[in-house]
């Protein structure tokens, strides 16, 4: 905003340019477009027709989506066109977002990745550009800026780029800064800035101490310990109530008195939201979340103000089953925190011991998990890791992985593999994995990081040998490259490799031959093989069926996304099931279909729905009357998006 009051940027493009943002936006409950244009606008009455005159001239930036909660879901009759009337901010959003409200506007929107993989695809648009932020070079430049030896600037960015979760923080411009300065600060003491880079939590917990330990001092005052509780106090009562901006009451309720403001604000951790308002947010909201975490370290919960802060259980149970997408590094921290070094920090700065009741309290968690199967269905795989990381603690580590019986985990980048890879190695229990690496392990790399890669993801395959009783395994919306592929296939031909069940959905392969792809698929120990979602061609089809063990006692079902609950519950009644779904089977294919139901004597049920099955109908039918043919369940159902 401020480049194109400047006159720097979309000069031409823009008329007018407004910011919402919707931690506030989604205080207001019911309000109208003309209303949210008319709080940003400078003066008292905004010129809402000549500024709706040419709704191509506006761009609205909105900021935090992710705190609206609301997935636009609304049905079409829901949405308004009137930006004059007042309506429910979710569907205020939606109305705008679905371009039913000013559709030849333009929006700038920050978000979640998590909340935007949910809303993407709603969200119409006729261009869509993703900037995810800082890049390798962008972050090497700027701590090169910063540090005026060159040597030194290297180094601790090394040290940076070795710790891939913290080297993602610095994706984020006002977190680059937030983690070079707390560096350079740091070494200008003569510290470890290794020691620093441990871990994420490290990094911000140094930083937030430093800011109320001026640098000729060596311990923080009385006031600035207050200061820095009362902080921590307000942090966690945000989290739970879903506030990032708080006014003066709500300081004031947490410890924090009127003249605190001026130097908290002073020292950067607290912002002012706007010039004429008196209302306050932390530097960032991973800054809030840290802030929470260290509230648990220092009090109960029933010591808190407010009745809206809960249990460290409920906090964790809440976190691990990502209830709410706005908590991205909250439980992270927690876990954090409770290393040997970490704790030597709080004591320091605050000037007692902690209690050690928190450790106990996650033991208890992690039992409740251990013996409750649903739950761990809930459990998101890569939160409960990412915690486990940052703890640090390899005792911990093992035991936290022993109550899990299956995890389920979606690994976005390098970062999530390494972290998945660290706590997958450690596993001996698990009975069922399902994960997927979307395309982390298709995508070119330096090769200093494709080897690495390489064995994170050896790491994670290692599970089928180390689990004795891993029974299921489920691979889901990724695409390998063809050494990952035989990194895989080695680890499901291992010996001591017991899975019952294989699946391989909506997976791509990038190989030139797909040899090894079938013989992973033809293990012997497999009872179950569903290929759901995954593109087979003629050839493919031919391949396995050619090898009719690879589908003896088996449930063959290929059928369209839309059919999977009917399917899943037609899957369940079954004792043994091959699943070929939505795999784009033509008429020739049916023919190596027709041959295997007069071949096979113990296939019994056969689901070819949703496939462009045409004449391919007439080679079934013939099959179905052989007097070799046992089949007993046949299921052919169409595709409601096509027309056969």
């Amino acid at each position: 905003m401020l480049a194109w009051s400047e006159g720097v940027v979309f000069q031409n493009k823009f008329s007018y340019i407004f910011y919402f943002c919707c931690q506030e936006v989604k205080t207001l409950k019911r309000a109208s477009l003309a209303q949210l244009i008319s709080t940003e606008w400078p003066t008292a009455s905004a010129p809402i027709a000549e500024i709706l005159s040419q709704p191509e001239k506006v761009l609205f930036i909105i900021d935090s989506l992710e705190v609206m909660e609301c997935d636009m879901s609304e049905r079409e009759s829901e949405l308004c066109a009137n930006c004059t009337e007042k309506q429910p901010v979710n569907a205020l959003l939606s109305s705008l977002l679905r371009r039913k409200m000013l559709p030849e506007s333009s929006f700038l929107i920050s978000a979640t990745p998590e909340t935007f993989e949910k809303m993407k695809n709603r969200i119409k648009c006729t261009n869509m550009d993703i900037i995810t932020g800082y890049d390798e070079s962008n972050i090497k430049m700027y701590f090169h800026s910063l540090f005026q030896d060159r040597n030194r600037a290297q180094e601790v960015f090394s040290l940076v780029r070795g710790n891939e979760r913290l080297f993602s923080v610095c994706q984020v411009p006002v977190l680059c800064w937030m983690v070079a300065t707390c560096l350079k600060r740091e070494t200008e003491k003569g510290r470890d800035s290794a020691s620093i880079c441990r871990c994420t939590t490290s990094l911000y917990t140094t930083h937030i101490f430093n800011l109320f330990i001026p640098q000729c001092a060596h311990s923080p005052s009385k006031k600035s310990q207050d200061q820095l509780q009362g902080l921590c106090s307000l942090a966690a009562e945000g989290m739970w109530t879903d506030t990032f901006v708080f006014g003066e009451e709500a300081l004031r309720r947490n410890g924090i008195m009127d003249s605190d403001i001026p130097t908290l604000l002073d020292i950067g951790i607290l912002e002012k939201r706007k010039e004429s308002e008196n209302s306050y947010i932390f530097l960032h909201p991973s800054v809030q979340e840290v802030c929470a975490a260290i509230f648990y370290l220092l009090k109960s919960h029933v010591d808190h103000p407010s009745q809206d802060v809960k249990s460290i259980e409920t906090l964790m149970f809440t976190f691990l089953r990502k209830v709410k997408v706005q908590w991205i590094f909250w439980g992270c921290f927690i876990f954090g925190l409770l290393h040997e070094s970490e704790q030597k920090k709080l004591e320091a700065f605050f000037g007692h011991q902690l209690s050690q009741e928190i450790k106990h309290q996650l033991y208890q968690c992690l039992e409740t998990i251990s013996g409750n199967e649903e739950l761990q269905e809930q459990i998101d795989g890569l939160r409960l890791f990412s915690c486990l990381f940052e703890m640090d603690d390899e005792a911990f580590l093992v035991r936290a992985m022993n109550c899990m019986e299956q995890i389920n985990f979606v690994a976005k980048d390098y970062s999530d593999v390494t972290v998945a890879a660290h706590c997958l190695k450690h596993c001996s229990t698990l009975k069922k994995l399902s994960f997927s690496t979307q395309n982390v392990l298709s995508e070119e790399q330096e090769h200093s990081y494709t080897e690495k890669l390489l064995i994170c993801w050896h790491h994670m395959c290692s599970v089928l040998k180390s689990c004795k009783d891993i029974h299921v395994l489920q691979l889901k919306d990724t695409n390998l490259k063809e050494t990952a592929l035989l990194v895989l296939y080695n680890h499901l031909k291992y010996p001591s490799c017991t899975l019952k069940e294989l699946a391989v959905n909506n997976v791509t392969f990038l190989c030139d031959d797909n040899h090894l792809f079938f013989e992973l698929i033809q293990n012997q120990c497999s009872q179950h093989l569903n290929l759901s979602l995954t593109f087979l061609s003629h050839s493919d089809v031919k391949m396995l069926c050619d090898d009719q063990s690879s589908i003896l006692d088996t449930h063959v079902v290929v059928y369209y996304h839309l059919q999977l609950q009917f399917h899943r519950i037609l899957y369940l009644l079954t004792s043994a099931g091959t699943w070929l779904a939505a795999c784009n089977l033509s008429p020739d294919d049916c023919k190596v279909f027709a041959s295997v139901l007069i071949s096979n004597k113990t296939l019994k049920h056969l689901n070819l729905s949703s496939n462009n099955l045409d004449k391919g109908i007439s080679p079934l039918y013939k099959a179905l009357c052989h007097p070799d043919c046992v089949l007993k369940h046949l299921s052919i159902i169409r595709n409601p998006e096509t027309e056969d």
